[in-house]
């Protein structure tokens, strides 16, 4: 049975980004990526089939989004004309959404449907784009964690559905 939709909220993928083989190196953009239950990104070498330390189960940070208003904020802030899609080094990338006031709301994009679980916690990583950035990251400006529901494919330009 199909859980009931929402209808389309103004949101929509910007872009799609996987982690590469050699950690620290740039993110690999794509047009489509596949998502598999409780597994994450199929081809994301972080976070893909990756299983907790705590309980052996897998772990809920599959999938990681963020919006590239947030990035041009962030951006404009510190004096920087942009940040490049993918440079966050998060997976998915959207614009017209507010991620963050979906936490604990499951969110159907292409045929995948996402929990938003939690804000994602920024790594060090974000000052090496520009000294700073991990600090305006925190506080709900970072964007957030997901898990995988439903396996399914994830194109750009993707409709983000919430679900009731």
């Amino acid at each position: 049975m199909n859980a009931p939709r929402s209808p389309a909220l103004s949101g929509r993928v910007a872009s799609l980004h996987l982690h590469p083989a050699e950690p620290g190196t740039p993110m690999q953009a794509d047009e489509a990526v596949e998502l598999v239950a409780a597994q994450g990104i199929q081809g994301d070498t972080r976070y893909f089939g990756k299983l907790s330390r705590d309980t052996g189960q897998p772990t809920r940070r599959q999938v990681t989004l963020i919006e590239r208003e947030q990035i041009a904020e962030h951006a404009a802030t510190l004096g920087l004309p942009s940040i490049l899609p993918g440079a966050v080094r998060s997976n998915i990338e959207t614009t017209g959404i507010n991620l963050i006031a979906l936490l604990g709301r499951e969110v159907e994009i292409g045929s995948a449907v996402l929990l938003l679980h939690s804000p994602r916690d920024p790594c060090a990583k974000m000052d090496a784009i520009c000294q700073g950035l991990r600090a305006l990251m925190m506080d709900s400006r970072q964007g957030v964690l997901a898990e995988v529901v439903r396996s399914g494919t994830i194109r750009v330009s993707d409709s983000i559905i919430l679900r009731s």
